[in-house]
C-alpha cells in the first residue's frame, strides 16, 4: 500500500506537460472484426497533439507479402515505415499500418475490410483529415491498394503504388480479361491522382502492370505519374518512398481540389553516368583516410578503375561522377566527395555523404 501511494504521489508531483505528454511514434493497436483481432500499427508524428484545431493527414499503407502475419510488427521492417526512420522530418502524417494475415491476401473482401475499419479507427482516434486521407501499397499491398481506390474511388485524395498492378500473380486468369480489367479500374481511379513505381527489371509483377494502367489513364485525362527505375527489380520501394517528393506530392493533393489532367512518364537511371579520368586525377585520391586516428578507408586503384577497400577487408569499386564526386556502381545515394586545399591543392579529406548524414575523414600523409 505504502508503494502505491508513493506512486501515486510521484505522478502528482510531475509537471503538467509531463502528465500530460502525448504518446507519438510507432503505435500498438489492434482492432476487432467478426470476432477476430487483429494487430497493427500506427505512426503519429513527433509533436502531434489531441488539441491542434487542424486535422492531421491521414496515410494508408498496405505491406508486401512477406509482411504477412499476425504479431503487428512486421509491417513496419520494410518500405515506408524504414523511410519514416529515416526521414521523419519529411512524413506530417499518421501513418495507419494494418497487417494482412498469411495465408490471406490484401484483394480479399474481409481484409480490405481491416483495412478500412484500420483506417476509420486511427482517423477518429487521431484526428484524421477526411479530405487529406491518402493511400499507398507495395507489391501485394498494391493490389490491395487498387482494389481500395477501385471500391473507394472518392476517398482518397492521392494514392502512391509500388511495384504493382491490377493483375494478381497469384491469379492469373485475371490476364484473360486484360482488356475489360484495365478499362474498369482506370476509369474508377480517374478522378484521383496516382504515382506509380517500378522497377524495369521486375519478374515478379511485371513493368507491363504499371505501363497498362498509365497508358489508360492518360488515355481518358487523368492525373498519373509513372516513374520506372532502371536496373531495379522487385524491391524498388526502398527507392520510391525515399523520393523527397513524395510526401510533398501526397499533402499537394486533396479532396476538394478539381482534377487537373496530367501525364508523366520518366525513366529513371540507376546512377548518374561515370565519367573517364586521367591517371593523374586518379592518383591524387588514392591513400589512406582516417578519423581521429582511426583508419575508415583505403582507397585503391587498379587500372583506370578506383576502389575502396574498408578496414575489415571487404572491396568495392567507386565510379566517377566529377573528378571529386564518386559513386557506387550498384546506385543508391551514397557519394565519396574528395576535397582538396583551395582550388588545385592536395586532397586532405574525403566526405562520405548519403541520404542521411556525412562525415569526414582525413586523409594521411
Amino acid at each position: 500500500m505504502q508503494i502505491i501511494l508513493l506512486a501515486f504521489l510521484g505522478l502528482i508531483c510531475l509537471p503538467a506537460e509531463a502528465r500530460q505528454r502525448v504518446e507519438t511514434g510507432f503505435l500498438n493497436r489492434e482492432i476487432r472484426l467478426k470476432g477476430i483481432t487483429y494487430r497493427y500499427q500506427v505512426y503519429v508524428p513527433y509533436g502531434w497533439t489531441p488539441k491542434s484545431k487542424e486535422k492531421t493527414p491521414i496515410l494508408l499503407a498496405l505491406h508486401g507479402s512477406g509482411e504477412r502475419g499476425n504479431e503487428g510488427m512486421w509491417q513496419t521492417q520494410v518500405g515506408i515505415a524504414v523511410a519514416v526512420r529515416d526521414h521523419p522530418e519529411r512524413w506530417p502524417f499518421v501513418i495507419v499500418m494494418p497487417q494482412c494475415p498469411y495465408p490471406n491476401h490484401w484483394p480479399d473482401h474481409e481484409m480490405l475490410m481491416l483495412a478500412m475499419k484500420a483506417l476509420d479507427q486511427a482517423s477518429a482516434e487521431f484526428n484524421g483529415a477526411p479530405e487529406r486521407t491518402y493511400l499507398t501499397g507495395l507489391s501485394l499491398g498494391g493490389y490491395g491498394a487498387w482494389e481500395l481506390l477501385h471500391n473507394y474511388p472518392h476517398r482518397f485524395a492521392a494514392v502512391a503504388i509500388v511495384a504493382s498492378g491490377i493483375f494478381w500473380s497469384y491469379a492469373p486468369e485475371r490476364w484473360q480479361r486484360q482488356t475489360a480489367l484495365v478499362q474498369e479500374y482506370s476509369t474508377r481511379a480517374a478522378h484521383t491522382p496516382l504515382w506509380l513505381f517500378h522497377g524495369t527489371l521486375d519478374t515478379t509483377v511485371l513493368l507491363k502492370e504499371s505501363e497498362l494502367m498509365y497508358e489508360a489513364l492518360k488515355a481518358i485525362g487523368g492525373d498519373v505519374r509513372l516513374w520506372e527505375y532502371a536496373g531495379l527489380s522487385h524491391d524498388s520501394w526502398r527507392r520510391a518512398y525515399d523520393e523527397p517528393e513524395l510526401p510533398h506530392w501526397l499533402l499537394a493533393h486533396s479532396l476538394n481540389q478539381p482534377l487537373k489532367p496530367y501525364a508523366e512518364k520518366l525513366l529513371i537511371p540507376l546512377h548518374p553516368p561515370a565519367v573517364a579520368l586521367a591517371d593523374t586525377a586518379l592518383d591524387v585520391l588514392t591513400g589512406e583516410y582516417f578519423e581521429n586516428g582511426v583508419l575508415k578507408v583505403t582507397i585503391l586503384r587498379q587500372g583506370d578503375n578506383l576502389f575502396r577497400k574498408l578496414p575489415t577487408g571487404d572491396i568495392s569499386e567507386l565510379l566517377a561522377q566529377s573528378p571529386t564526386v564518386f559513386f557506387y556502381p550498384a546506385g543508391g545515394r551514397t557519394r565519396f566527395i574528395f576535397e582538396h586545399e583551395g582550388v588545385t591543392g592536395p586532397v586532405r579529406s574525403v566526405l562520405l555523404r548519403d541520404d542521411r548524414h556525412e562525415e569526414r575523414w582525413t586523409k594521411g600523409k
